[in-house]
């Protein structure tokens, strides 16, 4: 008699395992940020001899050079280093990423002045202030900002190789005005390291917590589902590194898109009176509602800087864990 197999086929369907902790180490510490960008950055140009000189094919703002006759340059002494080992041959190889892409150009260098000269300006670090948004007491991973660090001149985001967040002190607050940001100035602890940045994307930059983990109760994780209109609070430092509450109104919910989920007004006189509405240095602070964080702080409406918006926790946490 034939013994009849049967074959049973298992089919697994992989879930969704979150592992970002459900309860987390809030921030509102204002930090240093400095991030190295992954090859030297093309800001701008200026003209030699009445002429601009960006290379053939043309070099443009944005782009990020990595090579230079084929040997891999980060930083602008590698760049000049090069570039003066090649004079005599008044030309350099240049390879550069522009969106990601590797092109190549031909870059003259020119004599002026008794100089020989680029016409390129460049820039390999950019150093400046945000909030701490959060830190997992499991991974030790902190998320900031809440957005990208981008370059002022050519507004693009910056490819990071490394970067570091580390100790300051608000010295003093620039008052926002309708069409103008504030800002916090801050004095830069250079040697007081915090973390290491190894991310910098459209909702925040994100890195390991290498110092010791601040001493504060945890706060549990809102689904974006839970955030509600109405009352809610920020924590950020306006003075030395004081982390104080000021309270917000909720005035709309976006759950859909991936940023400015949380649109809000404040309506705290203490925070109105010191910084005139929402200034820079300030995104990334944590937005907690019903004792629950909710989301960070991320950008301001420039003619009407007592609103803004806010990113959900949870966006910026699946990005962390990633």
């Amino acid at each position: 008699m034939k013994k009849l197999f049967i074959l049973l086929i298992l089919l697994v369907f992989p879930l969704e395992v979150l592992a970002y902790s459900k309860a987390i180490i809030p921030g509102g510490e204002t930090l240093g940020i400095e991030v190295s960008s992954s090859g030297v950055m093309v800001i701008g140009f200026y003209p030699i001899n009445g002429k601009y000189n960006k290379g053939d094919p043309t070099i443009k703002s944005g782009d990020y050079i990595i090579k230079v006759n084929n040997i891999k340059i980060n930083t602008i002494k590698e760049l000049t280093n090069i570039i003066e080992k090649n004079i005599d041959k008044k030309e350099v190889n240049i390879t550069y990423l522009r969106k990601g892409i590797e092109k190549n150009s031909k870059l003259s260098l020119i004599k002026e002045d008794g100089i020989y000269k680029t016409g390129l300006y460049v820039k390999d670090s950019i150093t400046g202030i945000g909030t701490l948004t959060y830190i997992d007491p499991g991974t030790h991973v902190f998320g900031s900002l809440g957005h990208e660090i981008t370059e002022t001149n050519t507004s693009s985001i910056v490819e990071i190789k490394s970067g570091i967040i580390f100790k300051n002190y608000i010295t003093s607050i620039d008052k926002s005005s309708k069409g103008i940001p504030g800002s916090k100035n801050a004095k830069f602890y250079y040697n007081t390291i915090y973390g290491n940045i190894d991310k910098n994307t459209n909702v925040g930059i994100f890195g390991k917590y290498e110092d010791t983990l601040p001493n504060k109760n945890l706060v549990e994780v809102a689904m974006p589902e839970e955030v509600k209109i109405g009352k809610a609070s920020i924590y950020t430092v306006l003075d030395k590194d004081k982390i104080e509450e000021f309270s917000i109104n909720i005035t709309k919910i976006n759950e859909t898109g991936k940023i400015k989920n949380i649109t809000f007004e404040i309506d705290d006189d203490n925070l109105i009176n010191k910084t005139g509405g929402i200034v820079q240095g300030m995104s990334g602070s944590p937005i907690i509602q019903n004792n629950k964080i909710i989301g960070a702080v991320t950008h301001v409406i420039i003619d009407n800087p007592l609103t803004g918006y806010g990113i959900f926790i949870t966006t910026m946490l699946e990005e962390g864990d990633k």
